[in-house]
C-alpha cells in the first residue's frame, strides 16, 4: 500500500473526526506540531487546543478533521504543569508555603509582551499551586490551571510576593483535563505507526487515533428525541421536552452536549436553567447559544411551514 494512503480503518477513523495526545517537544510551535501531526495522517483540517510555547514540552491536544471543531470544548478543561522555578533570593519555607497558597484561586493577568493574544488584563483560576521538591531557591512546582493561564507570569509575580524575585526555568504540561501524558506520542512514533498502518498494520496507529466521544463525554450529554435532533441541528434551541435522557445532572450556565439516539453528536451550548430547577413553563428554552455540528442533510426538516395566509383582492 503506497505510504501517501492510509488504508481504509484509519480514513474511516479520521473521517469520522479524532484526536491525538501529542507529545510536543522544545523547539517548534505548537502550529509547527499540529501540521506536521495533520500531514502525517493525510488529513485536510487539524487544529490544536492550548498552546505551548516553543520551548516548552507536554501534552499537545490535536483534532483532525470533524475533531477540530471541538477546540472550544478542550479549551474548557483544566490544565497541569510541572515546571522548574527559580528564586532570586533565600526564601523560609513557611513564607513559601503561604505565599503559594495566596496564589490558588483567581488571579489577575497580563499576557507577556510576546504573547500572541492581545495584552488585556484578564482573570485566571488557579486551582492547584504545589511544591514538589526544593533545593534551596530552585523550586519544582506542579500547578493546575485555567486554559490561558500564563506559568511564566505567575512565577514572577509570586517572586514579587515574597520580595526577592523568580524566573521559570523549565515547564512542561503533564496533562489536558482527563488527558495526561501518559497517552501523549511523540511525532517519531506517529510517524512509525503511520508507516505500520501503510504496510497493512494498521491497530498501533488506531490506538493513537482517539474518537471524538471521549471529549464530549466528559460534559453532561442529553440524548434528543428524533423531532428536537432535527430542529436543533437546523439551528433551533431546546426545548425539555424535547429530551429522552441525560448522562447527569447539570447546572444553568454549565456547556452540555446534545446527541441523538445514536449517539451522533449533533451540537453543544449553554444550559438556560438547571436539571433541577422547577416552577418554569415547560415550553421555556432549556438549551441556547448552540454550536452545531450535525448535518443538516441528515436530520431532515420534520415540521411543516405554515402555507401563507391568503390577501382577499381589493374592491374598486
Amino acid at each position: 500500500m503506497s505510504a501517501s494512503v492510509p488504508p481504509p480503518a484509519v480514513v474511516e477513523r479520521i473521517a469520522q473526526g479524532a484526536f491525538l495526545l501529542v507529545d510536543k517537544p522544545r523547539g517548534p510551535t505548537s502550529h509547527q506540531v499540529t501540521a506536521w501531526a495533520r500531514d502525517l495522517l493525510g488529513a485536510a483540517v487539524a487544529g490544536h487546543a492550548g498552546t505551548l510555547d516553543p520551548n516548552v514540552s507536554g501534552v499537545l491536544w490535536v483534532g483532525v478533521e470533524k475533531a477540530a471543531r471541538l477546540v472550544p470544548l478542550v479549551l474548557e478543561f483544566p490544565k497541569t504543569y510541572v515546571g522548574v522555578l527559580t528564586l532570586h533570593g533565600e526564601v523560609s519555607a513557611a513564607r513559601l508555603g503561604d505565599a503559594l497558597a495566596e496564589f490558588v484561586g483567581p488571579v489577575f493577568q497580563t499576557p507577556p509582551v510576546r504573547s500572541a493574544v492581545k495584552r488585556e488584563r484578564r482573570v485566571r483560576v488557579i486551582r492547584a499551586l504545589e511544591l514538589v521538591e526544593r533545593d534551596g531557591t530552585r523550586l519544582l512546582v506542579r500547578v493546575v490551571a485555567d486554559s490561558g493561564t500564563y506559568v511564566r507570569t505567575l512565577a514572577v509575580d509570586l517572586g514579587d510576593a515574597l520580595g526577592v524575585g523568580a524566573h521559570l526555568e523549565e515547564l512542561r504540561r503533564t496533562a489536558t483535563g482527563p488527558f495526561d501524558e501518559r497517552g501523549a506520542v511523540t511525532l517519531s512514533e506517529l510517524a512509525d505507526a503511520r508507516s505500520l498502518a501503510a504496510a497493512g498494520e494498521s491497530a498501533p496507529l488506531l490506538r493513537l487515533l482517539h474518537p471524538a466521544e471521549e471529549v464530549w463525554r466528559e460534559f453532561p450529554t442529553l440524548v434528543l428525541k428524533d423531532p428536537a435532533a432535527s430542529a436543533v441541528v437546523h439551528g433551533a434551541r431546546l426545548a425539555p421536552g424535547g429530551v429522552a435522557s441525560a448522562s447527569r445532572p447539570f447546572d444553568r450556565g454549565e456547556r452540555v452536549v446534545l446527541v441523538s439516539r445514536h449517539r451522533e453528536l449533533l451540537a453543544v451550548g449553554l444550559a438556560l436553567r438547571g436539571s433541577s430547577e422547577t416552577g418554569a413553563p415547560a415550553d421555556d428554552w432549556l438549551v441556547g447559544s448552540t454550536k452545531v455540528f450535525g448535518d443538516p442533510v441528515r436530520f431532515p426538516p420534520r415540521w411543516k411551514r405554515s402555507a401563507p395566509t391568503p390577501v382577499a383582492p381589493r374592491e374598486g
